[in-house]
């Protein structure tokens, strides 16, 4: 519930803070139209040139966050001071990427914790730098001090838009708090820096030349993102080739249907749990997707593809004809080597392939089974955390089960998510 209302706070404040902009600006007039006109079109532009389905994008509109932010620490226009507020530039920017939006939002995607993101980041560069502009406290500055004083807010905006970035994420999936920030902090030195950079060489150049310098200096960020739309697509193809090789087993015969896209799901949450980084949750999804893909080897399938229930010897062979395929397939050395060693017992194996076995185990256990079936797997993964199956990946999965329901990790008839089953009890780790 604490969770749910920091999500419902942070979009309440940006609607609030986005509304009393649009209400004081439409009172009390626009200052400075053409500064305004000029960067709402950017801004506008930015948004509608976003990637249509963004791969786990962090900032995937960097033209428009450059754009905003540079509006938000604007002081001058060719050589004459501006005088714009807080206010307006908040509405501004609302009204234009709620406009580049609309696109998206005919498409049915999910833009709301964009536009948050984007309202509270440039609310808080304008309260940092134009109350203080409009009182000529940095009359005094100039030369390379003014430049150090943009970057630094824009730094700071960029660091306290990546803690509401990673709020928003573990409100929306209850995923943990630190490895979300931790994520959104890595790429800040990626794309951020570039937004950064390009938005302080923005306000400066607008203050000195005009508004001709924001076509000029925004084509780079334009290149970028048309590069991020491409990049976009070749990972969302890719990741569909994967998939399409994981079915090859379904198709076959090996496996029965949905077990590799069940895995792979639960796998996931199993991770980012246990607060993997972004980058091995997806060598994890790769791996969890093609680790049966060794069974097409066998001349007589194993029943019902469970290979939990096989002998040592042969669930390695198995693992290993896998990593095998798998390294023919460009997927990457460090899928194949999770696949080759999902056997290895735990304590040699890394922390992808611990978490592939037990979750492949419980996948198997609770398939067909009656309402106690993840309850029975669990205990059964429990009693295996001898020397088969790593104890802390286990308590991960129940946590996961426990806090998702039981009824979206392979048991239908099992109680509905969030609704813990009668005969389910809590530890000290919230786990069941």
């Amino acid at each position: 519930m604490t969770v749910r209302r920091s999500h419902v706070a942070l979009h309440c404040a940006a609607v609030l803070l986005g509304a009393g902009s649009l209400l004081v600006t439409f009172l009390t007039g626009i200052e400075d139209r053409p500064v305004a006109l000029a960067f709402g079109v950017l801004v506008a532009v930015g948004e509608l040139t976003r990637p249509q389905s963004g791969p786990r994008l962090r900032e995937a509109a960097p033209l428009g966050a450059a754009g905003s932010l540079s509006y938000a620490l604007v002081g001058g226009h060719a050589g004459h001071p501006t005088h714009h507020g807080v206010t307006q530039v908040v509405a501004v920017v609302a009204a234009v990427s709620l406009l580049g939006s609309v696109p998206q939002l005919a498409r049915g995607q999910a833009v709301l914790d964009h536009l948050v993101r984007r309202v509270l980041a440039v609310g808080f560069a304008a309260v940092c730098f134009q109350p203080l502009h409009n009182r000529g406290v940095f009359d005094g500055w100039s030369g390379p001090a003014y430049a150090l004083l943009l970057l630094a807010l824009l730094v700071l905006t960029v660091l306290c838009d990546a803690v509401v970035a990673a709020a928003l994420a573990h409100s929306r999936t209850g995923w943990p708090f630190a490895p979300l920030l931790r994520d959104e902090l890595r790429a800040v030195p990626g794309i951020g820096s570039a937004v950064c950079a390009t938005g302080a060489v923005m306000a400066l150049a607008v203050a000195v030349v005009g508004l001709w310098a924001l076509p000029v200096f925004s084509v780079p960020l334009l290149l970028t993102q048309l590069s991020l739309r491409r990049y976009a697509a070749v990972r969302a193809t890719y990741r569909q080739t994967i998939a399409s090789l994981a079915r090859a087993t379904e198709i076959a015969g090996y496996t029965p249907a949905g077990h590799a896209r069940r895995v792979a799901a639960l796998s996931q949450a199993v991770g980012r749990d246990l607060g993997l980084p972004e980058p091995e949750l997806t060598v994890l999804e790769y791996a969890a997707l093609m680790h049966d893909i060794g069974q097409l080897s066998l001349v007589d399938p194993v029943p019902a593809g469970a290979t939990a229930g096989l002998p040592a010897a042969q669930q390695r062979r198995i693992a290993l004809l896998g990593g095998a395929v798998v390294r023919q397939t460009g997927a990457g050395a460090q899928v194949a080597a999770v696949v080759e060693r999902q056997a290895d017992p735990y304590p040699e194996q890394p922390v992808a392939a611990r978490i592939v076995r037990v979750v492949n185990a419980y996948e198997e256990k609770v398939r067909g089974s009656g309402p106690g079936g993840p309850l029975t797997a669990l205990e059964e993964l429990r009693l295996g955390t001898g020397g088969e199956y790593a104890p802390e990946v286990v308590e991960a999965l129940a946590r996961v089960v426990w806090n998702t329901g039981a009824a979206r990790w392979g048991n239908p008839r099992a109680s509905a998510p969030g609704e813990p089953r009668a005969g389910w009890c809590r530890t000290t780790g919230g786990t069941v």
